[in-house]
């Protein structure tokens, strides 16, 4: 059964896409911790990050730094903090959050609440900075 993430990149369920390659995808996360808050996946169906092979970890490191600049220049912040939590879906994927302190980037704090048109904000702006 494909994972909620493999469904995303099919069309299946709708996302605020940011940016995508034959090989990775990045849209805004749903629940986010700032606004800005991107995932990046790989297409690949994999379940731990350090399960991909090393060109395509190094790939996806690359492709995620080019989301988290732009992140930078379309959000103001001292620093794009990145998270590899991995336990909430079985789906490689990294957690791009812009940040003004280490503060910023705890997932016990409360979730933004954006609208349709606050989310499709953010993702133009980000797509606007790529």
């Amino acid at each position: 059964m494909a994972t909620i993430f493999s469904r995303i990149v099919a069309g299946e369920i709708p996302c605020y896409k940011v940016a995508e390659d034959e090989r990775f995808f990045a849209f805004l996360d749903i629940n986010p911790l700032a606004k800005g808050h991107t995932l990046v996946i790989p297409k690949q169906e994999v379940d731990y990050l350090f399960d991909l092979s090393d060109a395509d970890l190094a790939a996806m490191q690359v492709f995620a730094k080019h989301i988290a600049l732009a992140i930078g220049k379309a959000f103001p912040c001292r620093k794009v903090g990145q998270a590899v939590l991995g336990l909430e879906v079985p789906h490689a994927h990294i957690h791009l959050v812009p940040m003004q302190s280490e503060k910023d980037m705890l997932f016990s704090n409360p979730k933004l609440k954006l609208t349709d048109q606050e989310f499709q904000a953010v993702a133009a702006a980000i797509r606007a900075e790529l």
